[in-house]
This record gives C-alpha cells, sequence and structure tokens, in this order.
C-alpha cells in the first residue's frame, strides 16, 4: 500500500514523532495507518518524542575498558529519576552504548554538534565520488546530498549500530526504544573515548636499517 506526504503528516500529528520516524513507520507498515500508530508505539517512538520536552538530570556515568587496557570510555547518559538510574535495564543500556562509542569512535554527539565546515569538507569529497559515476552534472548535488546525509548520520549518535534480529539499528533508535522501555526521557549527554597512544608521534624505524646497523657494529667489534 502506497503512502503520500499527507499521510506522514497526519501520522505526526496523532504520534508526535518525527516526520523520518514517521515515514520509516508507514514504510514498515505497508502504508497501514493504524499498523504504523501501533508500530511506533511497539517501538517506544511516540511516546519517546512527547518526553522530549522533560528534564533528564539523573543517569549515571558509564565506563567502559577494552583490548587489555588500550581504550577506554567514558559517557554520561541521563534519565529523568534516580530510581531509573539504578536500574538494571539503566546500566544495561549504559554498558550498550559505552560499547558502541567504543567500537565506532563517533566524535559527536548529537547532529547539530557537527560544524559546518566538516560538512562542507565532507560534501567536497562526496562531489568528486560523484562525478567519478560518470552521472550528469544537473544529478551531481542530489546524489552529493544523499551521501552526506549517511556522512552526518555516521558522526554523532547514529555512527553505533547493533544487529538485532538481522537488521542494522542506530544508536538514536536504540534511545527512543529504550526510552518507551523505561518511560523516562533517555539523553546521552557527553562522551569521551581514550585510545592508548592516540595522538602520540611515534618514532618509525626501519628494520633492515636497523638490522644493517647492527651487523656492521658487530663486525667493528671484530
Amino acid at each position: 500500500m502506497a503512502f503520500t506526504a499527507k499521510d506522514v503528516q497526519g501520522l505526526r500529528e496523532r504520534t508526535n514523532a518525527g516526520m523520518m520516524d514517521c515515514k520509516k513507520a508507514l514504510t514498515e507498515t505497508n502504508g497501514d495507518m493504524e499498523a504504523a500508530v501501533k508500530w511506533l508505539r511497539e517501538h517506544g517512538i511516540a511516546q519517546s518524542a512527547k518526553r522530549a520536552g522533560r528534564v533528564a538530570c539523573e543517569g549515571a556515568v558509564a565506563s567502559y575498558i577494552h583490548l587489555g587496557g588500550k581504550i577506554g570510555v567514558l559517557a554520561e547518559i541521563n534519565c529523568e529519576t534516580d530510581f531509573a538510574g539504578r536500574s538494571a535495564p539503566f546500566q544495561t543500556f549504559c554498558k550498550d552504548i559505552c560499547l558502541q562509542i567504543c567500537s565506532s569512535s563517533p566524535r559527536w554527539v548529537h547532529r547539530e554538534d557537527v560544524p559546518q565546515s566538516e560538512i562542507d569538507a565532507e560534501k567536497a569529497i562526496y562531489l568528486v565520488r560523484a562525478r567519478e559515476t560518470g552521472k550528469p552534472e544537473n544529478v551531481l548535488g542530489k546524489i552529493v546530498e544523499a551521501w552526506s546525509t549517511v556522512a552526518q548520520r555516521g558522526l554523532p549518535h547514529g555512527t553505533g549500530v547493533r544487529e538485532d534480529e538481522g537488521k542494522k539499528r542506530t544508536i538514536e533508535e536504540l534511545t527512543k526504544e529504550f526510552s518507551g522501555i523505561l518511560g523516562e526521557k533517555v539523553d546521552i549527554r557527553r562522551f569521551v573515548r581514550f585510545q592508548l597512544g592516540e595522538g602520540i608521534d611515534k618514532p618509525q624505524s626501519d628494520l633492515a636499517e636497523e638490522v644493517a646497523k647492527s651487523v656492521a657494529e658487530a663486525s667493528a667489534e671484530r
């Protein structure tokens, strides 16, 4: 069953969910409005949108250490009540988010945190790639916009993905769904990721040169 932009708007008015979430719900349910409403509720998205204006100042500072101490993550994840913040589901969620940050190495928390200069730089790269496809110049802009949108999603919340029942789910999707399960607003406020030796200029050694030097020194000692 096909659906229109008017259907998307109608679903948004009924559920208060975001436009992209409404479009996805209608796609998943083949345009069935009632099924789409149910889909949004089952995934906690409709209720999560209603909680957006609430204040979340409780929660936890979670941590994760990986690879024998070579990578570490600290993340502040907020909810509305201390009771929920101390619950086992919330702690498990925090651990999952830290794991995703550890594996995907995102640079920002929210999409709006991405500097315009970074977005422009990404678009310039994708424009070069788009031209390599041989597409007409008048459609390159659309290709670049699509690719840059994907790139932006790959920087903040959307960086991490998890396979669940054969489908990849972004951190943003997981957060909305968990908010519905928890019954409170959930917000990933900030994080820091440490990698051992990151940013340090390490001396580069030439093995062949070192071997030759050792042989020369050994010969000189004879």
